[in-house]
């Protein structure tokens, strides 16, 4: 049995159209970059990207998923202003959200995975693989910013987890209730 994703009910999977929704979600993850508000006393500041990141995940499935976050990250690698703030390059890349674009890959591995053996058919799956998304993105960026800021895990986790859990716990709420949502607008769930 083929795992289904919510891609796969969109169109026939064929490469182009699984190249097609990869890029598209690359796109969306640069846009969502641009969604962003700052912090003073954070170098990395709120954006829509998780979101962007674990729904494409769960909606492509774990090998699309993650080329979208690694188009995406390699295209900013070489220098496309495609990170938030139109920033690009791999310096930048290397800096205090490196851990985090990583973690992006990741973790849309990660939903894409779950969302293949039917977690993200009812809010009651959905909600626990996107949580698990997010914790792959905090643990991978949390441990890149203590090496970043040459910092301990206290001071990285104030400054690169704690100010943002509302966000995603109202993030991973809307994505939880958005997939299963999307399963019965397709017609399956």
């Amino acid at each position: 049995m083929q795992a289904v994703v919510l891609a796969d009910r969109w169109s026939a999977r064929t490469r182009v159209s699984t190249a097609t929704l990869v890029v598209a979600v690359a796109v969306l993850t640069f846009v969502a970059a641009q969604i962003r508000i700052p912090l003073p006393f954070t170098p990395v500041p709120i954006t829509a990207q998780t979101l962007v990141v674990l729904v494409g995940g769960a909606a492509l499935g774990w090998r699309a998923g993650a080329a979208a976050q690694a188009l995406y990250v390699a295209v900013g690698l070489v220098g496309v202003p495609v990170f938030q703030d139109l920033n690009g390059g791999w310096t930048y890349a290397t800096g205090a959200t490196g851990g985090y674009l990583v973690g992006f890959i990741v973790a849309a591995a990660v939903t894409g995975f779950l969302a293949e053996r039917g977690q993200d058919r009812t809010v009651w799956g959905a909600v626990p693989a996107i949580l698990f998304g997010t914790v792959v993105i905090y643990g991978m960026g949390v441990t890149w910013l203590m090496h970043v800021l040459g910092t301990d895990l206290a001071d990285a986790l104030t400054k690169g987890m704690v100010p943002f859990v509302l966000g995603d716990l109202a993030k991973i709420v809307v994505a939880g209730m958005a997939l299963p949502a999307l399963w019965k607008l397709t017609g399956r769930s």
